[in-house]
């Protein structure tokens, strides 16, 4: 054969061979379209699309969140009202993932555990509606191609996008609403407050007025009743008390100290127990008509604790002003000056 004939064959052959790879290049690309569109999550638009989520993060356990009324509750590993925000935020996120490509259209143990899709390592998510799974997907590694995604029932991994872990990963604590008093600290007109110190009452006219047991309190200071309103007016909990745990166990049947805050109007009413100390200096505290048992944090626990002493400004010898010419005496003067007028 000649060199000829040799050059054209290689030619019809090469250009046979690119066709074929543009073809198989082009079916692969139709197939990956296809096997992500099916991993895409049906339709949530609202929160309302959703009334159950099961989050199972790991070897950490199982969080189920669901719709009882107009609220959501957490339901398992405890039953408290769940905050809502939080849940509201998620149930946003959920709508937002999407499959954007085919990692692997199959995968086996050693694929699992190097993505982190294993039951111990992922983030496994399902959403209901009534008796209607709506989602189902389990969360691994994140990478350059996204978030590793497996759709329960399928044996391909997606790189998936818009997942954001840290609205899902939330221990059970997190999940729970912790809000405890809020009001608008301008419209108290008396704070009643009992440990062992004694009794102190502040009432407001046109400035606060302080007592500790029905005697004024010396050199009391106002504007520390309003640094005690600061603190609690918007008093979220710390933690939460182990949900085995008795009113006794938490010493709040004994309360070591009692904050009672009335606002004007008859607008509101609070009263809050605070019991012994959990960690640190933080304690357990219930607040009447709530039977959830509250951890507060170090800060709130210190003014419920006062003594006399945080309500008084500075004794009078802290405060006086010093006398300028006090540290001139028995100074020598140089020639030709004066001692101020008046100096010794």
């Amino acid at each position: 054969m000649s060199r000829d004939k040799k050059l054209v064959l290689g030619v019809v052959v090469l250009a046979a061979l690119s066709g074929l790879v543009y073809r198989q290049m082009n079916l692969d690309a139709k197939k990956g379209t296809q096997t992500a569109a099916q991993a895409d999550l049906p339709d949530i638009k609202t929160p309302d699309d959703v009334d159950k989520i099961s989050l199972t993060n790991g070897d950490k356990g199982e969080v189920v969140l669901e719709k009882q009324g107009d609220k959501w509750m957490l339901t398992k590993p405890v039953k408290a009202l769940a905050n809502q925000a939080s849940v509201k935020s998620l149930i946003d996120n959920m709508k937002e993932i999407k499959a954007k490509e085919v990692i692997t259209s199959s995968v086996d143990d050693a694929l699992k555990k190097e993505y982190n899709l294993t039951p111990a390592l992922a983030l496994h998510v399902a959403a209901f509606k009534g008796a209607d799974k709506k989602s189902d997907n389990w969360f691994g590694k994140t990478g350059s191609r996204g978030e590793m995604m497996m759709v329960e029932g399928k044996p391909a991994v997606y790189g998936a996008t818009g997942y954001s872990s840290y609205l899902y990963n939330r221990s059970p604590s997190e999940w729970r609403e912790k809000e405890m008093l809020k009001f608008d600290d301008a419209n108290v007109t008396s704070v009643a407050l009992e440990n062992k110190t004694g009794k102190f009452s502040f009432t407001k006219g046109e400035h606060w007025a302080g007592t500790l047991n029905a005697k004024p309190i010396e050199r009391f200071d106002e504007e520390k009743v309003k640094d005690l309103l600061r603190v609690f007016k918007m008093l979220n909990a710390d933690d939460f008390a182990d949900d085995k745990k008795t009113v006794a166990d938490i010493g709040v049947d004994k309360a070591e100290a009692t904050l009672e805050i009335n606002l004007k109007d008859g607008a509101g009413h609070y009263v809050l127990k605070v019991g012994r100390t959990s960690q640190g200096n933080a304690r357990f505290a219930m607040k009447d008509g709530d039977p959830v048992m509250y951890i507060i944090g170090m800060t709130p626990s210190d003014w419920a604790m006062s003594d006399d002493k945080k309500f008084q400004k500075p004794s009078g010898d802290a405060g006086a002003p010093k006398d300028p010419s006090a540290g001139m005496k028995g100074m020598q003067m140089p020639p030709g000056m004066q001692m101020p007028p008046g100096h010794p």
